[in-house]
C-alpha cells in the first residue's frame, strides 16, 4: 500500500474513532502495516485503538470493561467501516501502559472480519477447524509470509495448513502414524 493510501486510511480512522466514541480516554489511535508489528501479516492492516487507562492491575481491567461496555456500539460501526477496505484489516483495543503480571499484553480485544469482505479471504474459522495458537520466532514468520507473498497462501493460518498437508504427503509420515498405532497398542496392554 502506498504511503498516501496509508495516510488517508489513517486519518480517516482516527476521525471515525473520535467522532463515534466522544469524550472516551482514547490515548491514541494507529493504522499499522506488515512490517510495523509482527503480528500483522502480508496484505493486512492494524487499526489500533489504545485507551488511557490506570497502572494497577485491577484499576486498568476495570476501566477497559468500563470502557467496552460504554463504547460497545461503536465497536461494530468500526468493525463495519474497516470492512470495506481494500485489505483485510483487524480492529484492536488496548489500555496504555506496561502490561501487569497476569497479561502480558494488557486488557485487548481484537475484532476480525464480522463477514466476508474485500480482502478477507477465507476465514480462520469453519467447520472441521479447530483454532491453534502458536508463537513463532522471526524465520518461521519470514518463511510463512513468503508463501503468501508468491500466492501459495492467503494468510499465516492458511500457509500453516498448506505447510502440513505437504508433511501428511510424505511416506514417512504413513509409517509415523503406523508406529504411533503400534505404540498406543503396546501402551493398552500394561
Amino acid at each position: 500500500m502506498d504511503e498516501a493510501e496509508l495516510a488517508r486510511i489513517r486519518e480517516q480512522f482516527d476521525h471515525m474513532v473520535r467522532e463515534r466514541m466522544p469524550g472516551a480516554p482514547i490515548e491514541r489511535v494507529e493504522v499499522l502495516q506488515y512490517g510495523e508489528d509482527p503480528e500483522i501479516e502480508p496484505g493486512q492492516l492494524l487499526a489500533r485503538v489504545v485507551v488511557a487507562a490506570p497502572e494497577e492491575e485491577g484499576e486498568r481491567l476495570q476501566a477497559f470493561e468500563s470502557f467496552h461496555t460504554a463504547h460497545h456500539a461503536a465497536f461494530r460501526l468500526l468493525r463495519d467501516e474497516l470492512d470495506k477496505l481494500p485489505v483485510r484489516a483487524i480492529l484492536q483495543f488496548k489500555t496504555s501502559g506496561e502490561p501487569c503480571a497476569g497479561e502480558p499484553h494488557g486488557p485487548v480485544l481484537q475484532l476480525m472480519h464480522a463477514r466476508g469482505g474485500p480482502g478477507s479471504g477465507p476465514g480462520p474459522e469453519g467447520p472441521g477447524l479447530t483454532p491453534v495458537m502458536a508463537r513463532l520466532g522471526p524465520e518461521d514468520l519470514e518463511t510463512l509470509d513468503t508463501l503468501i507473498a508468491v500466492g501459495i497462501a492467503t494468510s499465516r493460518a492458511e500457509a500453516v495448513r498448506w505447510a502440513l498437508a505437504r508433511i501428511r504427503e510424505r511416506p514417512a509420515f504413513d509409517q509415523l502414524r503406523a508406529r504411533t498405532r503400534e505404540i498406543e497398542q503396546l501402551k493398552s496392554q500394561f
